[in-house]
């Protein structure tokens, strides 16, 4: 079996957010307005899917189809660490990021997705088969939202089933102030009881993230999730030491060895590698085994959790698996047999590869067409 085609197409979509009486386009923040669907098909037929999101979204498909297709034409897709080795060599061996690690990532998961077709078992199995169900929080904190609504949104996610919630803070006019206000009415609203989370997107300074964290230690919160700008380990790894909220962060980070970087500084209490972004799952299944070794666990931010149930669910140290409200969307309309949690658990679909079934209509319908 040989790899003998790579498909990418960016697509975008609009999304009902609980509460509000407007769709929000796109699947999130103001600027997740576009993601890039890929397929990789071999010379028998047996094609693997994979999805990442809207950074530089045209330019990943352009890498794909003239860069990626040729370096990789007629390898064996089960041969996947060989597959990594010949990107590394020929289209990025000084180890950057950003645009060629997106295109990766899309390579790797498409092609663990075949190998589980071939093999008749789940991506997670593969990966290791240490659990068949994943427990999930909800990323239910959307910026639109004013405070009474953020608590009265919290209030409508347990009441479906869930005990985890995450929030975004650092993207209200009020600054950490408001952050505050705004974690104190949700934790008021759900109670002792429940896991809440908060995650800044990059978006404070140190400075900004230690008058935050001052202001809510006794909220109690589960973590803080990529507090800094630019994942600074070296200030990470102070804020770290001046609170006692644990640090996650890596769901972004484009290989192994920013990755490690977080680790070796001690900057982080969870780690974070996003298959959609890190390399796929034989990067984020490195970055598990590195965690694993300084006794740290790996959860999963920055969406996509149809993918990275996988990993989660493969790998020892795999803990929470984020569900995104924005992106769980985008998954239920391309997948119409995708799983959704019971009681707060996901459980991996009983069939080969990802377990995803694509819908035609629904990929041409969010089909972003070249101008």
């Amino acid at each position: 079996m040989r790899i003998k085609d790579i498909r990418a197409s960016v697509h975008t979509t609009s999304i009902d957010v609980p509460l509000l009486t407007e769709q929000v386009r796109g699947y999130g923040r103001e600027e997740q307005k576009e993601f890039v669907f890929c397929e990789v098909e071999t010379d028998e037929g047996v094609t693997g899917v994979a999805l990442t999101g809207h950074f530089l979204a045209r330019a990943v498909v352009v890498a794909l189809h003239e860069h990626f297709l040729p370096a990789v034409m007629d390898m064996d897709p089960l041969e996947i660490e060989a597959v990594h080795q010949r990107v590394w060599r020929t289209l990025n061996p000084r180890a950057m990021t950003g645009v060629v690690s997106s295109a990766l990532s899309l390579l790797d998961i498409a092609l663990w997705d075949i190998q589980g077709k071939v093999a008749g078992r789940s991506v997670a199995s593969l990966l290791g088969g240490a659990r068949t169900q994943v427990p999930v929080y909800v990323t239910f904190g959307f910026p639109q939202y004013d405070r009474e609504t953020l608590a009265a949104a919290a209030r409508l996610q347990l009441d479906q089933g869930f005990s985890a919630l995450k929030s975004v803070v650092a993207v209200d006019p009020g600054g950490w102030r408001e952050d505050a206000a705004r974690i104190r009415a949700v934790r008021k609203e759900i109670g002792d009881e429940v896991d809440l989370m908060i995650d800044a997107n990059y978006l404070f300074t140190p400075v900004e993230a230690k008058l935050l964290c001052r202001a809510v230690e006794d909220q109690h919160l589960t973590w803080f999730e990529e507090p800094l700008h630019q994942n600074d380990a070296r200030a990470l790894a102070d804020l770290r030491a001046h609170t006692t909220i644990p640090l996650a962060a890596g769901q972004m980070e484009g290989h192994r060895w920013r990755l490690r970087e977080l680790v070796e500084q001690r900057a982080v209490d969870i780690l974070q590698p996003n298959v959609c972004y890190c390399g796929g799952f034989t990067e984020a299944r490195k970055a598990a085994h590195l965690a694993q070794i300084y006794n740290l666990p790996v959860a999963h931010g920055g969406g996509w959790p149809l993918f990275n149930l996988h990993t989660l669910a493969g790998l020892m140290n795999g803990w929470l698996l984020e569900w995104h409200l924005g992106m769980v969307q985008v998954g239920k309309l391309l997948f119409p047999d995708a799983p959704e949690p019971v009681d707060g658990v996901l459980t991996v679909p009983d069939r080969p590869g990802l377990g995803l079934t694509v819908d035609r209509a629904a990929l041409r319908s969010t089909l972003v067409r070249p101008e």
